[in-house]
C-alpha cells in the first residue's frame, strides 16, 4: 500500500497524495452518479488494489508515456491494416502473374501445335505437289520423247522421199539423156 514503485513518477504534491491515499483506504466508495431511478449507486472498490497513477508534467516522459496511447493503438492498427492489405495485394499479384503465365505457356503450346499441323498439311501439299510436278513432269517428257521420235520418223520419211524423188529424177535425167529428149516441165515456162 505505502510501497512505490521506483520506475514510477513521484506524486506531484500532497494534496493529490492525499486524496489517492484515501481513496485507497476507504474500502467502499460512493459514487454520486445519477442512475435513471435517481438513487445514488454504490461501487465497491478491491481494497489491494494499486491505487490509480498520478504523472506530473513536470517529470520527464518517455516516448510511449508522450504519445496519445488510444492514437497510438490506431496507429498500430492501421499499420497493421496496411501491411495485411499490402501482402493481399502482393499475393493478388503473385496469383494474376501466375495464370498469366500459365495462359501465355497454354497460348504458346497451342501455337507451337497449331504451327507444327500446318508445317504439315504445307509439307504433305509440298510432297503431293512434288509428286504431282514429277508425274507432269514425266508426262510431258514422255510427250517431249514422242514428239521427238514423231519428227525422226517423219525426217526418215522424208529423206527416204528425197532419196526416192533423187533416184527417179536421175533415172528420167538418163532417159532424156539416151532419148535426147528435152523434158517438158523444165522449159515449158518458155514455150
Amino acid at each position: 500500500m505505502g510501497e512505490e514503485d521506483p520506475k514510477k513518477p513521484e506524486p506531484a504534491g500532497p494534496s493529490t497524495a492525499a486524496k489517492t491515499i484515501e481513496e485507497h483506504d476507504d474500502p467502499v466508495k460512493e459514487d454520486k452518479e445519477s442512475v435513471p431511478n435517481g438513487n445514488a449507486q454504490r461501487t465497491f472498490l478491491n481494497p489491494f488494489a494499486q491505487p490509480p497513477q498520478v504523472r506530473d508534467p513536470s517529470v520527464e516522459k518517455s516516448s510511449w508515456d508522450s504519445i496519445d496511447k488510444g492514437a497510438a493503438l490506431e496507429q498500430l492498427e492501421n499499420e497493421k491494416k496496411l501491411a495485411l492489405i499490402k501482402a493481399w495485394e502482393e499475393n493478388e499479384k503473385a496469383k494474376a502473374d501466375n495464370r498469366a503465365y500459365k495462359r501465355l505457356s497454354a497460348v504458346g503450346s497451342w501455337e507451337k501445335s497449331k504451327k507444327a499441323a500446318v508445317e504439315l498439311q504445307l509439307k504433305k501439299f509440298e510432297e503431293k505437289w512434288e509428286k504431282k510436278k514429277a508425274e507432269y513432269e514425266e508426262r510431258i517428257k514422255n510427250k517431249v520423247a514422242d514428239i521427238n521420235m514423231k519428227a525422226e520418223e517423219k525426217r526418215a520419211i522424208i529423206e527416204a522421199q528425197r532419196g526416192e524423188d533423187f533416184l527417179k529424177v536421175e533415172e528420167t535425167a538418163g532417159k532424156f539423156r539416151a532419148a535426147g529428149f528435152i523434158p517438158r516441165k523444165f522449159l515449158s515456162c518458155f514455150g
